[in-house]
Parts: C-alpha cells; structure tokens; sequence
C-alpha cells in the first residue's frame, strides 16, 4: 500500500495527494473490512506517529530495510513469514497491511519481493504472478527478481525485468547524473557550459561508499546526515556554477581527428594522465576538509590543514580544488596522494575565471607552499595526516613527448574552469585503451527457433536499450548491474574492470566520442607530428615579431590622487 504521511507534511502535500493514518482507517470501515496487522518495512520513524495507527486496534510492527540496491536480507523476510503465517493461523478474517515507499520503483519492489516470500504457493513463480496481477507491473527490479527465485527456485528461472511505468521516471531520475554531468533521462545538453538551464533535483545518497578502494585511509568518514550533507553539496554546485544536482567538476572529452585541431587553435598544457580517482575538495576552515567523488558522495577528511599564507595562524575556508587521488608505493607499502590539478575558488575569490596559468600559480602559491612551511617548523605533523597533498605539475604543450611516455595524456585548455562536460579539455590514450564505462545486465536472449543464451547487456546514460553485448563469462556475471570499464578489440568489447567509483555509466554522447576516437584512432604518431607542426608555428612566429618582455608584467599602479588638506 501507498506510504501515510502524517499532518505535519500537509504543507508539502497537495490535498488531493493526502494520506494521513486517519483516512487508512476511514476507508477501511468504508469496506467492511478489519486490518489487524501493518508491517512497516521503511527503514525511517518520520513518516507519521505510530500511535495513530494503534489506537484503531491495528498492530503495528516494524522490519527496516534498507532499500537503495539491497534486496529484504534473509533475516528479515524469515521474520516478515512468520509474522504473517502466526497472524493469519489467529486470525483468518483479518487484514495484513505493508508499505515501503510503494510510491516509488525500490519500495514496490521491496514489498512485492516480500509478498511473493509470504505467499510462496506452490511456487516461485506463481507468486511474481500473483503479485504482478494485483500490484501492475509488478516487481520490476531484476535484481530482486533474481535473488528471489535463487532463494526458493533457479536463479537460472528469474523472468526478466517488466518495462518500467510512466510514473516511475517523475521520481527515480531524481538526482541522478551521468557521467558527463546530465540528469538521467537527459541524454545531452549545452556543452561546455556550467551555466546552462537545468532544474536542480534531489540528491542520492549511497550508503557504504567506499573512499579509495583497496587501501583503508584513516581520518575518513563519510558524511551521510543532514542537514550537513545537502549543505555542502549544494556549496561546491554554487562555487563551481553548476545550476543541477550531482557532481559539479568539469568532464574531459576523448580526443579525435576533429578537437585535435583545438591544440593550434589555443594554448595549452598537458600533463600524465593518472589512473586516480577523481575527487573534488572543499576547504572550509579547521576540521572542515571535505571531498566529493563523482558520485557526489561526501567523505569529511580529519586532521588535514590548510593555513592561509598572510596568516598562518588562519585556516583557509571557502575554498574548492581539483584533483584524483592515487596510490604510490613506497617501500613497497601503499601511500595514497591526492594530486591537485585545478582550483575553483580561494578564500571565496572566484580564482575559477583566471586562465590557467593562475589558477596553477595560485594551487603552487597558495595551498601548497603554506602547508610546506608548516611543516619545515614542525606545526604540521605529515605522518598523523590521513594523506599527502601535492600539486600536479603541467608543461607546456611542446612537452608532449616526454609526457606521452606515461601512456596517457590530459590537454589542459587555458580558458576559465567550466562545470560538466568540457570540450576543451582533452584526454588521449593509446588507442588499445580508450574504453567506456558500461552498466552491466546480465540477460537471457532468445527468440522462436533459436537457443537462449546468457549475454551481457552494456547500457549508457539512461537508454532502456543496450549500446552493445559482450558474451557473458562465468567471471563477468559477478558484476551483474555494477559499472564496468571495457575496451574494444578484434571487434568486440573487452572487460577491464569494475568502477567501483562510479554508480552510472558514461552518457550516450561519450560512449559514442570513445566510439569513434577507436574508429578514428588519434595514434602516438599522429598526436607528436601534430604537436610538432604546432610548436614550429609558434617558434616561427616567435621569430617574426619577438614578445615584448614588459607584456607579461603586471600592469603599474594608477597615479595617486594628491592628498589635498580640506580648508
């Protein structure tokens, strides 16, 4: 049945959409009927007051799940059985009522992947019937589909997934990004742009998250409570001008024939390109270190410092940088680092709008070297703080060799710090390596005259059909539902790993970027030829109208007003 909310939402509800305790037991007199039981399976109290409920003789029993991916544990559903077989053997005639969050696709799933354990009948597959008979579509989760039929039938069994229903997509979207920073449901938008038009929706939040996978980094705790959680999420979106939910740092596009050319169009620098987990970080005074992954998870980092370099003594605040964070090895032991590469605001200046160049001055000047004077007096104890922070050296384009030798490369556009998906910054790997970020369904095909046969379903942005298919290995159906990073070879998709870091699948529009940079491969030869030819134009012009050494001084003071005495 529909969530109750109590009076106290009734500035939120429109009337028309109420459902207070006391309208439950008004429609059921209406019927003629008895609900002695409810079994609320939410895992919140909020909703509305439980005595409403008790005070028209209805038991009232709570079973928290979790929802937000977990299917009912084993536990639980045990305990939801026996309840209702204990109710219904002392009292036949009366109702059973149960909720969890009914108006949305987890709850519905969640409660009809309950019922089905209850009413069991003579089989599995009887029940999912039963369900989706009285409760349209039915349970539409393939995930609780499968773990239903693996607990009291074969796995092999489950039914696919029913279409989901129109009203489904007004809430579940919510909140959810891609990976170049578009609402799911929304495959493409304005490029190049942290300004475009866009309604701000409501953030997920993953439970669990985990902050560098592998490696346990102390001093981390995510932050799961609000207000604080919305709070700053919603100042790193502002800071970086980023007018929709999720995460709000800039998105780099894989390089081709075509934005190749944007290397002799602008300046530009390049720098490796590290195999790190991407983090955003605000500073917002002592103990107030936050990071931001791309989930837009926040992770509270303790005992990291910050001082501010014309006072020490001050902590910096307002402030938002960029970066990955990686794992070196040092003595054969791991030591993450957090790399910073780029920087948003400073002390609330919005530092963001300077060209690059300044905005690398200002990480070098401003972040590091006071943490590094701290810590030469000893006022900064680096082995008690969780991680080390460094900046992340750029060079100037002509470089490129040197810098291709890391096997990748990111190309650094000069211009202002952009929200989402940026033209202008460029990734390039060897063509063997450019990959796409898939979510993973693990699928039964088949039709009239041909044999089923289990595939892998690889999806993007929020297209209900795949992208592509891979065959499913006995190792590959681990990662059913999950986000996996493939590469394309001898025609087909490759496996490469889990991202763990991510909860979405990269948007149509990267996928098909990725697509035609292997297509169109941009090999190291290409990109080093073309770098070449960039970097005798400018020597050349150089040459032909020598800079003016004065040009990159900074403009003299204006000219004093003279200190007249007032008569």
């Amino acid at each position: 049945m529909k969530t109750m909310l109590g009076s106290r939402y009734d500035d939120q509800v429109a009337e028309e959409n109420r459902f207070h305790p006391s309208m439950l037991s008004n429609y059921l007199k209406s019927l003629k009927v008895k609900m002695g039981l409810l079994v609320d399976l939410t895992n919140t109290t909020r909703f509305y007051d439980r005595n409403d409920i008790e005070k028209e003789g209805i038991k009232y029993v709570k079973l928290q799940c979790k929802g937000h991916g977990e299917c009912p544990s084993k536990e639980t559903t045990s305990m939801f059985i026996r309840l209702c077989e204990h109710f219904i053997e002392k009292n036949p005639t009366e109702l059973i009522g149960k909720y969890s969050f009914c108006c949305s696709r987890m709850g519905m799933s969640k409660a009809g992947s309950v019922s089905c354990l209850v009413v069991k009948m003579s089989c599995v597959e009887a029940a999912v019937a039963a369900f989706a008979q009285a409760r349209a579509p039915g349970i539409y989760k393939g995930d609780y589909l499968k773990e239903l039929f693996r607990r009291y039938g074969d796995e092999e069994d489950a039914p696919p997934a029913p279409a989901l229903p129109e009203w489904c997509f007004d809430d579940d979207a919510d909140g959810e990004v891609d990976d170049d920073g578009n609402a799911v449901g929304q495959e493409s938008g304005p490029s190049s742009s942290g300004s475009a038009p866009g309604k701000r929706k409501k953030e997920k939040l993953k439970l669990g998250a985990v902050f560098l996978e592998g490696v346990t980094v102390k001093g981390v705790t995510q932050v799961t409570t609000q207000p604080k959680l919305g709070e700053i999420q919603r100042m790193c979106q502002e800071m970086a001008e980023w007018d929709k939910s999720g995460f709000p740092g800039a998105q780099p596009v894989s390089m081709d024939r075509q934005n190749l050319h944007f290397l002799e169009q602008n300046p530009y620098k390049v720098s490796w390109k590290a195999d790190g987990t991407r983090y955003m970080m605000l500073i917002n005074g002592k103990n107030e270190v936050f990071m931001i992954d791309r989930d837009n998870t926040i992770f509270h980092i303790a005992k990291l410092e910050f001082p501010f370099r014309k006072d020490p003594r001050v902590h910096l605040a307002n402030t938002l940088l960029d970066g990955e964070m990686i794992i070196d090895k040092v003595n054969g032991q791991p030591v993450p680092r957090y790399l910073i590469y780029d920087i948003i605001k400073f002390n609330g200046q919005p530092v963001g709008q300077c060209d690059f160049n300044i905005r690398l001055l200002c990480i070098e000047k401003e972040i590091i070297s006071p943490r590094m004077e701290k810590m030469k007096t000893g006022q900064i104890d680096k082995t008690k703080e969780p991680f080390s922070v460094r900046n992340k050296p750029f060079f100037d384009i002509h470089a490129s060799r040197k810098v291709i030798m890391f096997w990748s490369m990111a190309c650094v556009s000069l211009q202002r710090y952009k929200a989402g998906r940026c033209d202008d910054i460029l990734k390039w790997k060897p063509p063997n390596l450019n990959s796409v970020d898939f979510r993973l369904k693990i699928t039964k095909v088949g039709g009239e005259g041909l044999l089923t046969q289990t595939v892998g379903l690889l999806y993007v942005g929020s297209y209900d059909r795949p992208f592509a298919t891979m065959k499913a290995t006995k190792e590959l159906k681990q990662y059913d539902n999950k986000i996996i990073e493939c590469t394309f070879a001898n025609n087909s998709w490759v496996f490469m790993r889990q991202r763990v870091d991510k909860s979405f699948p990269n948007s149509y529009d990267t996928a098909m970027a990725v697509c035609k940079s292997i297509k169109e491969p941009v090999t190291k030869e290409i990109l080093l030829e073309f770098v070449d030819r960039c970097t005798q134009g400018v020597q050349a012009q150089n040459r032909k109208h020598p800079p003016d050494p004065d040009s990159e001084l900074m403009p003299p003071p204006p000219p004093k007003r003279p200190n007249r005495a007032i008569p």
